[in-house]
């Protein structure tokens, strides 16, 4: 019997040594998946300018490190970068990937399976533009996230939040005038959202939305300019509601950001523990200086406040009231802007912007904030490490949690864009990406390559 464990001890210490070794092979195999980037000029992020030139080591999915004259082996993947501007991938903080015209387009004319094939579209043309990432603020995109996660797609790491919650006659009550309550809203049925009163019934959307993957939560807190049931003026979901969600969202290790235009819907959110405010449009100054004091995060729609909102008579599909809606957030925008540049909120930016006419002009909700007195490097923080901190707010709902985002350091995901042009210098130039971007890399993997 001792002989017997004796020559069974020696056969499995002989497969611990096999896969030990084969163990090594793969990971000396993975260690020599390389690309060195040589000759470019940095901007890092954060810095004030750009560094001198450089190179830049990509090891799988990082940068491994940055210098001058780095050697490598003579396997490893050159690119000549030809003393191009490197930039982290950019950051679209206010996506809705899996709407296109609107949230009645999917449900009137079209079933799920093109909305799905029109999505993956939607992928192609942010990673074709530069963003790498996008965080997704209310629809039916959490399998499309896993699917990108899991390497089946192609497109931006999506941070989702799922359905939108939305309470009865809310921004995202996309039912009908005869609709009974507790019938089931067509957004419910199509996955972009839930319609919920009460504690109880936000606490079970919350959850299932985390259960399914959502890296945070999207509350709407006021009323819009496009929808039917909620007036301008509206305030919406109450302190206990919204306080429902931020706890269910501070059990998961993550954070809750809502729509709202106003001061009272705005203040309500901050009250109950909300931590990012879209749109923000008709916002006082006194609301401005309390978002500075407690950290609120504004995500800032410029293109759609400032330009689609400058012109509302010729958006031939508005009613009068709406066009009416529009001019008022138009005109308090532009304040609002200012007065968040100057109390220095930590701005991030997103588009808010779907559909074949919106879907390749993602740049400009990045490019119009210098309308409003923005100055290239803020403009260029704003969707880069900006982006970034907040996405670190989900903690570990956050997929992306082994390097860092919007950045471009050691360590960090290899997410980056050679542009030939310099953005500190020329903010319009993220607009010319179709013959400006050299060359696009998502996760060590190369996208475009011009050079």
């Amino acid at each position: 019997m001792k002989l017997k464990n004796t020559l069974i001890s020696k056969a499995t210490s002989k497969l611990v040594i096999s896969a030990v070794a084969a163990f090594s092979l793969t990971s000396a195999a993975f260690a020599a998946d390389q690309t060195l980037i040589k000759n470019v000029k940095i901007w890092d992020g954060t810095s004030s300018g750009l560094s001198k030139q450089q190179d830049v080591l990509i090891e799988g999915e990082l940068i491994k490190s940055i210098g001058s004259g780095l050697k490598v082996a003579a396997d490893v993947e050159v690119i000549d970068g030809q003393g191009k501007t490197m930039i982290p991938g950019l950051i679209d903080m206010h996506s809705h990937l899996c709407l296109q015209e609107g949230m009645l387009v999917g449900r009137d004319n079209y079933d799920q399976m093109a909305m799905g094939a029109r999505t993956a579209h939607s992928l192609t043309q942010y990673l074709d533009q530069g963003f790498t990432t996008a965080r997704d603020v209310g629809c039916n995109v959490l399998g499309v996230a896993k699917a990108i996660n899991n390497g089946l797609l192609p497109g931006p790491r999506i941070f989702p939040a799922g359905g939108f919650l939305s309470q009865t006659g809310g921004h995202a009550d996309t039912g009908r005038f005869n609709d009974q309550p507790g019938a089931i809203d067509d957004l419910e049925r199509h996955g972009f959202g839930y319609i919920v009163d009460g504690k109880t019934e936000v606490r079970r959307a919350a959850r299932q939305n985390l259960r399914a993957g959502a890296t945070h939560l999207k509350l709407m807190a006021g009323g819009g300019v496009a929808s039917e049931f909620d007036p301008l003026h509206s305030t919406q979901f109450s302190v206990e509601e919204f306080e429902a969600a931020v706890e269910v969202a501070k059990d998961y290790g993550t954070y809750v950001t809502v729509h709202a235009y106003h001061d009272r819907s705005v203040n309500r959110a901050i009250d109950a523990g909300v931590r990012v405010i879209e749109h923000n449009f008709l916002v006082s100054e006194k609301t401005i200086k309390r978002m500075k004091k407690e950290g609120i995060a504004l995500s800032a729609q410029s293109v759609m406040s400032l330009q689609a909102f400058g012109d509302p008579d010729s958006i031939t599909f508005f009613s009068a009231d709406q066009k009416m809606k529009a001019k008022k957030v138009n005109s308090g925008a532009t304040q609002m802007f200012k007065w968040a540049l100057k109390h220095n909120l930590l701005i991030v930016t997103g588009g808010d912007m779907f559909g074949p006419a919106y879907n390749t002009k993602q740049a400009e909700n990045m490019t119009w904030m210098g309308k409003v007195g923005a100055k290239p490097l803020q403009i260029m923080k704003m969707g880069t490490s900006n982006a970034a901190e907040v996405l670190t707010w989900s903690g570990g709902m956050n997929p992306y949690k082994y390097g860092a985002l919007g950045v471009i350091k050691k360590g960090a995901y290899a997410d980056l864009i050679l542009i030939d042009g310099n953005p500190l210098k020329n903010i319009e130039v993220l607009n010319e990406y179709k013959t400006k971007f050299k060359l696009i890399m998502k996760n060590g993997q190369v996208h475009k390559n011009t050079l």
